[in-house]
């Protein structure tokens, strides 16, 4: 927020504003730029997903709209939903039906204003941004539930009641798999996190200690089902829900599922590049680079973007597990092996 404030300072008049435009402007600047910048990203996930997953087919994909590799198929595509026509079942619940996709897609966006692509990159570097990461990321579940509840389709409840046992039991162990790091570092804020990284790989907190390098794959992992992603895609499972529960989306609506969904892959990896991966710091020693070459924001879409290829590559080599295998998963394995890295990170601290 302060790098927003800095640059309409710069503009002339603006000072001369009345104090309530003064006070709105830089937030209503930040959203509509951080809006832009989440819409351009979801739809090259989309296409470097339908490329990843040709490739691995032994096929090309999309190759002709734009030119270099259909490159503006998901440009294409964006306009078809914006010109389709939007379907509201007769006997649907017709006021929450039309607010789920938004309410899905609110928090993700939310989540976005305390990632830091930059030193100076970030809406509002809060001293609580873990905090405020898990908090407007569990809303999410509210707006699958909505979904699936007002659609008034069978297949549409299952996926949203799946949904909702799957994010509420995997945001436990997610969370406490970042405590080796907070643990540690000694603080919530992102910024902090990233600063006890600087200096070169050697520092990430992924090869930092055994417990903090477990606990990267267990974040990863429960990522996985926080977004729905393969091997824990039940809630969307094509074979036995249709599309899960926003088959009876279509037009502009059946996007904003869409968003939100590619918006929370980068979010998730944005989340493990900060805590783990160094952020935006770089990744050689600072012994043999003293001064970083390449700009923090192109690192940190480097490293994040890396982890959203691994989220694709995923989806074309692992089966979708069952319910009794995903629930067995959580609660026996995942989350005993979370409060055991908590309880090592915490010996190795006091030590």
């Amino acid at each position: 927020m302060e790098s927003i404030r800095d640059l309409l300072e710069l503009i002339p008049y603006t000072t001369a504003l009345p104090v309530w435009v003064q006070a709105i402007l830089p937030p209503a600047v930040s959203a509509v730029i951080l809006f832009l910048f989440v819409a351009v990203l979801a739809m090259f996930a989309i296409w470097l997903e339908r490329k990843v997953a040709a490739h691995m087919q032994d096929r090309l994909g999309p190759m002709y709209v734009g030119g270099w590799h259909g490159w503006a198929q998901s440009i294409a595509d964006t306009i078809k939903l914006l010109l389709k026509e939007d379907i509201v079942p007769a006997a649907a619940d017709k006021a929450l039906f039309k607010a789920a996709p938004a309410i899905v897609f609110i928090p993700s966006f939310a989540a976005f204003v305390v990632l830091p692509f930059g030193i100076s990159s970030i809406v509002a570097d809060l001293n609580i941004g873990v905090l405020y990461l898990f908090a407007v990321a569990s809303l999410t579940v509210v707006g699958i539930l909505m979904a699936g509840w007002a659609s008034n389709n069978k297949y549409s409840l299952f996926g949203g009641m799946r949904s909702a046992a799957q994010i509420v039991s995997y945001e436990i162990p997610a969370a406490l798999s970042v405590m080796p790091v907070i643990i540690i570092v000694g603080s919530l804020s992102m910024q902090q996190i990233v600063r006890a990284q600087t200096g070169g790989i050697q520092n990430w907190f992924v090869f930092r200690n055994p417990f903090t390098f477990l606990a990267f794959f267990l974040y990863f992992i429960c990522s996985l089902a926080e977004v729905n992603r393969t091997p824990f895609d039940i809630p969307e499972a094509e074979s036995e829900l249709v599309a899960g529960y926003h088959t009876e989306y279509s037009g502009m609506r059946f996007a904003f599922f869409f968003l939100a969904e590619y918006s929370n892959m980068f979010l998730v990896a944005g989340i493990a590049t900060t805590l783990f991966l160094g952020g935006w710091s770089q990744v050689l020693p600072a012994q043999w680079v003293p001064k970083q070459l390449i700009p923090g924001p192109i690192l940190f879409f480097l490293k994040a973007l890396s982890l959203v290829f691994v989220q694709i590559w995923l989806r074309w080599t692992l089966p979708r597990l069952r319910v009794d295998q995903l629930m067995y998963l959580c609660w026996k394995v995942m989350l005993p092996l979370a409060l055991v890295l908590v309880l090592g990170a915490g010996l190795l601290a006091v030590w």
